[in-house]
């Protein structure tokens, strides 16, 4: 997914790389922009983030289940899914095409129409904003579904860089001589040199990220139901309780440990710089570790 610029501010040199050190792999990561099957023609990245919306489908649908706010096979987790991920691609290409009004104004339909260029901020932005309206409008408590949904969709953010990684759109790093650094020769922003395969790292991130937060809420849960359980007992023997997750601990982790994961991997990537020597989405994630900090400080002291 694209974060800043055009891509052809994303080319890099095609020119032949020199020698390269014995230790190296020498991979050059065979791209797989498009699927063809007959006559349909299937984009890689499309196919992982529909793949990326199945995955939290089944997480949200089991997590939703486990806190007793909707059955496994009531359409809740559906209708959470499917509507905010919708809105959230139409974000994501508004904001994208936002970023660069200097194409906008030369190109208008080219940019607007574009099956490239989309950004993970606008539709964070997008998709966020809708989660929060069904919540609303389904009259479930707000920080319950947003940890709710938190372990799916760092999930889904993974098989989202699954598929950078695969049509090799310009979402890797800087040249590097590391064993493990990728060419992207058949990408959509292709490239010779061998560059930080920021996408893998990216995966490998949000994986452990969403395998946390699964365990967290799992915690939160079971010190939940316990807590229920003993109160009676407690109150009348004045056994002190023990303490619990707050509601919306997992939703403000989600938010520090995706911010910290992303401010980091921007460092070897090759965004432009806006403010301060940083990148727009470094300033995003800044933003959203001094949030999910402040959630949790005032969810922490209720």
């Amino acid at each position: 997914m694209r974060d800043t610029g055009t891509l052809a501010t994303r080319h890099f040199s095609l020119a032949a790389e020199g020698s390269v050190s014995a230790l190296q792999f020498g991979y050059t990561g065979a791209m797989v922009p498009f699927l063809h099957l007959g006559p349909v023609t299937i984009p890689s990245y499309g196919l992982m983030v529909a793949l990326g919306m199945l995955s939290g489908y089944y997480m949200l649908a089991a997590d939703l289940a486990r806190r007793g706010i909707a059955p496994k096979d009531s359409g809740v987790a559906e209708m959470f899914v499917a509507i905010p991920c919708l809105a959230g691609i139409l974000g994501a290409k508004i904001y994208s095409v936002l970023e660069s009004p200097r194409e906008l104004f030369a190109d208008p339909l080219g940019q607007i129409f574009s099956r490239y260029g989309l950004t993970w901020t606008g539709g964070l932005i997008a998709g966020g904003a809708t989660f929060l309206w069904l919540a609303r409008r389904k009259k479930i408590p707000l920080l319950d579904m947003l940890d709710a949904g938190s372990p799916g969709l760092a999930l889904g953010y993974a098989f989202g860089r699954m598929g950078c990684l695969l049509a090799g759109d310009g979402d890797y790093g800087i040249p590097t001589s590391l064993p493990w650094g990728m060419s992207f020769p058949n990408g959509l922003v292709p490239t010779t040199e061998r560059v930080h395969p920021t996408p893998i790292y990216e995966i490998l991130g949000a994986c452990a990220i969403a395998w946390l937060l699964w365990r967290r809420g799992a915690r939160q849960v079971a010190l939940s139901k316990a807590r229920s359980e003993l109160r009676p007992a407690s109150s009348e023997h004045g056994a002190r309780l023990q303490p619990m997750l707050a509601r919306g601990s997992v939703f403000a982790a989600y938010l520090v440990l995706t911010g910290v994961a992303r401010f980091l991997v921007e460092f070897i990537r090759i965004n432009p710089r806006v403010l301060f020597g940083l990148t727009n989405a470094q300033i995003a994630s800044a933003a959203s570790v001094l949030g999910g900090a402040a959630l949790w400080l005032v969810r922490r002291r209720d």
